[in-house]
């Protein structure tokens, strides 16, 4: 004899259907409206690197050493690793259809990456629907960037903090792919993962030495020439770094230079506290702040990254952090303008907000074990 389920017990279950399928939704759809307006941009930031992908296979520099092109704007100079490169060549078989495809495919790994995260599903879902409303990773995708790349990588090595083999792999293939997740390298020396950390240099240094076979020595001294001169230009097109929001407002260069040298020393600042006192989740959410605060030039679809630390802080019960990401849209009132500094500096500002927060949280964690240990002392 079978008996009728009561509405109590159905709601739940259609929840459990609705809330994934309506957030996954939102999310394409936002992307789909995005990617079809995109006109003439998208892809944009992939012909960079579809550019350096087709200079190796026809025996051309992959580097553009005329410095005086607006350095790191696309189409144009390709500012990435050069094992970058020679990974993407593969790619250029799918001809016209490349860029589309690789934008797509960008929020697919923006996906396969909450999927990672080691929080409650009901999280996850927070998670899709605050990015299905965020600009950075909506932009991020139009462009071809590769945020969602890294997004994957920081969510794997949060996911399988303790596994050596995949920490040491997001932080190599992270590196190869942009040079600001091998910071990942000194948080698993800092939590003593050092099995994590010799695995990401042997692979790194294995992936960069094959790669080096078909892009030569030169492209990494001319690539490490290249990163030199955009840490030190403040007046790169579309560089939300303080220092470059201080030269906008009409600082000096000297004073560009003194704000950008304080802003990286908070960071590191930031950084030394939490390799101190944090828990190595938390540590590890501060490194992935960290780790774009301490580059030059700093864009705003750099702050898709942010997601992940707003997804601890919000598992956390946090549930304000949801909002934060909200903020990315003050972006897009930025142009080159020095009226407009404000809201270029909109984006450090959230940055640095972000990492404050996380150093909250890490002064309530350790005084929350400091209490529990004395409890357990006293008992």
């Amino acid at each position: 004899m079978t008996t009728a389920e009561s509405p109590a017990a159905t709601r739940p279950r259609l929840l459990d259907l609705l809330v994934p399928a309506g957030s996954i939704s939102l999310l394409v759809l936002m992307i789909g409206l995005v990617l079809a307006a995109a006109g003439k941009t998208l892809g944009y930031d992939y012909t960079c690197y579809e550019g350096a992908a087709r200079h190796l296979l026809d025996g051309k520099p992959i580097y553009d050493n005329a410095f005086s092109i607006s350095v790191g704007t696309c189409p144009g100079t390709y500012t990435y690793p050069p094992a970058f490169a020679v990974v993407l060549v593969p790619w250029l078989v799918f001809g016209g259809a490349a860029a589309g495809l690789w934008c797509v495919a960008m929020a697919g790994c923006f996906l396969a990456g909450v999927a990672l995260l080691p929080v409650r599903p009901d999280v996850r879902w927070v998670v899709v629907i605050v990015a299905a409303l965020d600009w950075p990773l909506l932009y991020a995708v139009k462009l071809g960037q590769v945020e969602p790349l890294l997004f994957v990588g920081f969510a794997a090595a949060w996911r399988f903090m303790d596994r050596p083999a995949v920490v040491g792999a997001a932080t190599a293939i992270g590196a190869l792919i942009k040079v600001q997740p091998g910071l990942l390298g000194l948080w698993a020396l800092a939590t003593r993962r050092y099995r994590a950390a010799v695995v990401a240099v042997v692979g790194a240094l294995a992936v960069a030495g094959a790669s080096t076979v078909f892009t030569g020595l030169g492209a990494w001294a001319t690539y490490f020439d290249l990163v030199r001169g955009l840490g030190g230009n403040y007046s790169t097109p579309h560089n939300f770094a303080p220092g470059a929001v201080a030269h906008l407002a009409g600082a000096s260069d000297a004073v560009s230079a003194a704000v950008q040298l304080a802003s990286v020393g908070v960071a590191v600042a930031a950084l030394l506290a939490a390799y101190r006192w944090a828990s190595p989740v938390a540590s590890l959410q501060v490194t992935i702040v960290a780790s774009q605060l301490l580059s030059s030039p700093l864009r705003d679809h750099y702050a898709v990254l942010l997601l992940l630390p707003v997804a601890w802080l919000v598992s956390r019960g946090r549930v304000w952090a949801a909002f934060v990401p909200a903020l990315g849209w003050i972006g897009l009132f930025a142009t080159a303008d020095s009226a407009s500094w404000p809201a270029v500096a909109s984006i450090p500002l959230t940055f640095f907000g972000v990492l404050g927060l996380l150093m909250v949280e890490v002064y309530v964690e350790r005084r929350s074990g400091q209490r529990v240990g004395q409890a357990g002392v006293t008992a």
